[in-house]
C-alpha cells in the first residue's frame, strides 16, 4: 500500500523537507540498516549528513543509489577514500559527478586501482586530484582502458601536469574513444590538412575541446575556418579551429551583425577573426561596452578596431580607461604631447607604460599613481 503523505501546507516547508517527501512517495519501503542512526530515513538525509552534498545535489545522486538497503558499502568507501588522503570536498565533487562510485567495492575495485596508479607513477595528489575530477576512472578496466588512456593523453599533452591540469576542468578524458574520434582526428589534421602533430599538440595544451569533436564535425569546423580564407597551413589555422569550435555558427553569425551596427563589413570581420580569433567569446554586452569606449571616449574609428583587434580583448577597467586618464591628465597638464600612434599606448606592456608615462612625471603629476 503507497505511503500517504499528511495534509501540510507544501507552500511553507523548507526545500529540503519537500524532496524528503517526494523521495519517500517515490520510495516508501525504503530502509536502512543498524549502520545509519534511527534519524536516518533517507538515502537523501544520508549524502547530505554524511557526505556534504546539498539537498538538491543528494536528490540528484540518491537516484542512482535507490538499489541501497545499507550504507554499509558507502561508510567502508569513504572511510577507504579517507585514509587515501581525500578531503571532504573532494568526495562531495566525486559523489556528485559519479555517484555509483559509493557502491565500489573496497578490496575488489577501490584498492587494486589506486595501486595501479600509484605503480603508473601517480602521488597521492595526482592521486586526489585524477579521481575527484575523473571519478568515472574507477569502472576502466586497469590494463585494457585507463592506463592506455592516460599513456595517450598525458604523450599528447606533453606532462602528466597539463593532463590533471585539464582534467581538473571537469573534462571527462576517458568519456571519448581514442581509436574512433581522437586518433582519426589527429590523422585528418595531420595527413588532409597538413598540420604537424606537434603543432597540434602545442594548442592541444591550451583547449583539448576541438579535438574530441566527431570527425564528420571536425571536417565541418575545418570548412568555417576555410571560408575565412586563411591556409591550413598557417599557425593560427588550429586557433582559429578552436574558437570557432567554441562559437557555434549562430552565434557567429550573431556577432557578424552585431558588429555590422558599428559600421564592420563581413570581409572586415573575418580579416578581425583570423587576426585576434579570442574576441569571438566576448559577449555582445562587453563588446558594445568596448567598442562604445574605443570609439566614443578614445576615438578609434571602427575600421582602425577592426584592424586591431586586440584592442578588444584589453580590460576596460584594468588597462584601457586607467592609460586614457593617465594620457588626458598629461595632455591637460601641457607636459606631453603625444607622438606616436595612440594604439601603441594600450598595446604596450604595463611595465613600460609605467616607465614611459608615470614615472617621469610623478613629482609634477601626483595623481598619476592614484590613477594606476
Amino acid at each position: 500500500m503507497a505511503a500517504v503523505l499528511p495534509s501540510l501546507n507544501y507552500s511553507r516547508l523548507p526545500v529540503f523537507q519537500l524532496v524528503r517527501l517526494r523521495f519517500i512517495s517515490i520510495f516508501p519501503s525504503f530502509s536502512f540498516s543498524s549502520s545509519v542512526s534511527r534519524d536516518s530515513h533517507s538515502m537523501i538525509e544520508y549524502l547530505v549528513n554524511t557526505c556534504g552534498l546539498s539537498a538538491a545535489e543528494a536528490a540528484k545522486a540518491s537516484k542512482h543509489l535507490s538499489h541501497l538497503r545499507s550504507t554499509k558499502k558507502p561508510d567502508a568507501v569513504l572511510t577507504f577514500m579517507k585514509s587515501q588522503g581525500f578531503g571532504a570536498a573532494h568526495l562531495r565533487r566525486m559523489i556528485c559527478l559519479h555517484p555509483t562510485f559509493l557502491c565500489s567495492d573496497v578490496e575488489k575495485t577501490l584498492a587494486p586501482k589506486l595501486q595501479s596508479l600509484r605503480d603508473f607513477g601517480f602521488s597521492e595528489s595526482h592521486l586526489v586530484d585524477f579521481l575527484s575530477s575523473e571519478p568515472g576512472a574507477i569502472n576502466f578496466n586497469v590494463h585494457r582502458g585507463l592506463l592506455p588512456k592516460l599513456k595517450f593523453w598525458e604523450s599528447i599533452l606533453g606532462s602528466r601536469e597539463r593532463f590533471l591540469k585539464h582534467a581538473k576542468r571537469k573534462w571527462r578524458f576517458l568519456s571519448f574513444s581514442i581509436e574512433k574520434v581522437v586518433r582519426p582526428n589527429l590523422t585528418f589534421l595531420r595527413d588532409e590538412c597538413g598540420i604537424p602533430e606537434e603543432r597540434v599538440s602545442l594548442v592541444l595544451r591550451m583547449n583539448t575541446s576541438f579535438i574530441v569533436l566527431r570527425p564528420d564535425s571536425l571536417r565541418t569546423l575545418v570548412l568555417r575556418a576555410d571560408a575565412l580564407g586563411i591556409p591550413r597551413q598557417s599557425k593560427m589555422f588550429l586557433w582559429i579551429l578552436n574558437f570557432l569550435h567554441l562559437v557555434n555558427e549562430e552565434r557567429y553569425e550573431a556577432k557578424v551583425k552585431f558588429m555590422k551596427n558599428f559600421g564592420w563589413s563581413d570581409s572586415e570581420f573575418s580579416a578581425a577573426v583570423v587576426k585576434f580569433p579570442s574576441f569571438l567569446c566576448l559577449s555582445e554586452g562587453m563588446l558594445r561596452r568596448k567598442m562604445d569606449f574605443l570609439v566614443n571616449q578614445i576615438g578609434f574609428t571602427p575600421l582602425y578596431i577592426a584592424h586591431r583587434p586586440a584592442l578588444l580583448m584589453y580590460s576596460l577597467e584594468k588597462r584601457v580607461i586607467p592609460r586614457f586618464h593617465v594620457i588626458e591628465m598629461l595632455k591637460s597638464k601641457g607636459i606631453w604631447t603625444p607622438k606616436q600612434q595612440l594604439y601603441s599606448f594600450y598595446s604596450m606592456s604595463n611595465a613600460k607604460f609605467m616607465e614611459r608615462f608615470v614615472t617621469p612625471y610623478k613629482e609634477k603629476v601626483p595623481q598619476l599613481l592614484g590613477i594606476m
